[in-house]
């Protein structure tokens, strides 16, 4: 059977990382055996929709380079892609357990559900709704109907035995099946519930292997229950660790976690993040760390998935964009960080050789596009010295490196690098004075820092006017 795995988020917004992370890991476990990525749209809940929000999730798969082979927007045989399309589906699968015995209609209300939680409350155990239903006659539940009480359906879970889990990364797992509450399928607004419609979804789309976070491992007894309710083969199960933030807690952009989105938008390649995402929670069989995502696809085996959380770290995305950035040729580059500087600075003066220099020098000094916006500012504004280039310049004496290159940049007629570079040189050799002491003196007198990107450039940049100006301040 060919390999078929799906991304079904919800439309809530833009797309956090570690839900990212996960619709990557399905998209390598299809690609890898070349196999289809499928795109389903979870909307059972109404309430969250957001408008707009199935573009935005095509838009990041697309800016990533997940391809979606069948979704909402290029629909394939197994449509509708959307769940509040399919509530037909769904209701009529429920009532064929109903028929089967498998499932019952409930008509508890909320009142005497929540009186039963306080009881659990009180007794300190965990809620399970006690079955109340389970056993009305097919004459009374017709009858209740008829007269339009409100109902859900719940699936009748066996209350003895066990149920087992196959995981590919966790192995088989063992439930006690009267750990199981009777599980609602089909909610009093006609909605199905998460865990029935993925189920009838999974079954209906061929999905072969079904990529979801750890703490749903547990829930998967109740899918397999479901499975052997039906009669159906169950997917192959890979349960991932969750990704957690610097606080430890879950990613989510209910706790205004990063977006992919927000990256994107701070400058950060999509084959970065793409790159980083994947080594939370899996590594190759190698020490190498990056990755284009062809070469994934041929390297990705789901055996590899670590059954630890991880820990997502900035400074190690930052790492890994700052490797592309360094790969990306000039004009690339350019596309990525002008936006940054046309935004912050007003460059109506500037010529484009200029800008395009500026931007060169810092290719290698920057993590992310909009860093070049403070790398920068000392081209556009003058700024004091911070405590350790004030430490310096005052533990050390050097007024004959600064007099002396000074009278050197007095001395260049045509101002361009290859002159500033042997101003500089000359310097060195009129003082005797080099390494460290000649270079970071006249650094930070021209540019307010002690590191940076090449000395000659940054001068050249600066222009003549500006630097003779800076090495006359105190």
């Amino acid at each position: 059977m060919k390999t078929r795995t799906r991304f079904a988020p919800s439309p809530t917004g833009y797309m956090h990382i570690g839900n990212l992370r996960t619709a990557i890991f399905e998209y390598l476990v299809a690609k890898h055996d070349n196999g289809d990525f499928i795109l389903r749209i979870e909307d059972t809940d109404q309430n969250r929709k957001v408008e707009s929000a199935v573009e935005f999730i095509y838009d990041t798969l697309k800016l990533c380079g997940l391809n979606v082979d069948e979704g909402p927007l290029n629909e394939g045989e197994f449509g509708p892609y959307v769940q509040s399309e399919r509530l037909d589906i769904y209701k009529s699968y429920a009532n064929k357990l109903v028929d089967m015995g498998k499932a019952y209609f409930c008509f508890c209300s909320e009142e005497r559900l929540n009186e039963l939680r306080e009881i659990a409350s009180v007794n300190k155990i965990p809620f399970m709704y006690d079955g109340h239903c389970r056993n009305l006659s097919p004459d009374e539940v017709k009858e209740r109907i008829a007269r339009g009480e409100k109902y859900v359906i719940r699936q009748a879970m066996p209350k003895e035995g066990k149920t087992i889990i196959n995981d590919l990364v966790y192995g088989e797992i063992v439930i006690d099946n009267s750990v199981l509450e009777d599980q609602i399928l089909i909610k009093s607004d006609g909605y199905p519930t998460y865990n029935f419609a993925n189920v009838i979804d999974d079954h209906l789309m061929n999905i072969t292997h079904v990529v979801r976070g750890k703490e749903y491992l547990d829930q998967t007894a109740k899918y397999n229950l479901l499975y052997e309710a039906f009669g159906w083969e169950k997917p192959s199960y890979i349960h991932v660790a969750m990704v957690l933030g610097e606080d430890g807690t879950k990613l989510s952009k209910r706790n205004g976690d990063a977006s992919f989105m927000d990256l994107y938008n701070e400058g950060y390649l999509p084959c970065a993040i793409v790159n980083y995402l994947v080594f939370l929670g899996w590594s190759p069989n190698s020490n190498r760390e990056l990755f284009s995502l062809d070469d994934l696809i041929l390297e990705f085996d789901p055996k590899r998935i670590s059954k630890s959380s991880s820990s997502y770290d900035v400074k190690k995305l930052q790492w890994f964009n700052a490797q592309y950035i360094k790969k990306l040729n000039s004009d690339e580059y350019l596309k990525l960080v002008r936006p940054f500087l046309e935004k912050a600075y007003d460059l109506s003066d500037k010529s484009e050789d200029w800008v395009r220099h500026l931007a060169l020098i810092y290719q290698n000094h920057i993590s992310y596009g909009s860093q070049i916006v403070d790398e920068v500012k000392l081209f556009f504004e003058d700024s004091d010295f911070d405590l350790e280039c004030r430490t310096f310049m005052e533990e050390n004496d050097t007024s004959l490196v600064i007099d002396t290159f000074r009278d050197e940049i007095c001395n260049i007629s045509d101002w361009n690098v290859n002159n500033i570079v042997m101003a500089i040189n000359n310097v060195k050799e009129k003082t005797g004075i080099k390494g460290k002491m000649l270079f970071m003196p006249i650094r930070i007198k021209v540019s307010g820092k002690m590191h940076g990107p090449e000395l000659g450039d940054t001068i050249y940049l600066l222009g003549k006017d500006v630097i003779l100006n800076r090495l006359d301040r105190k």
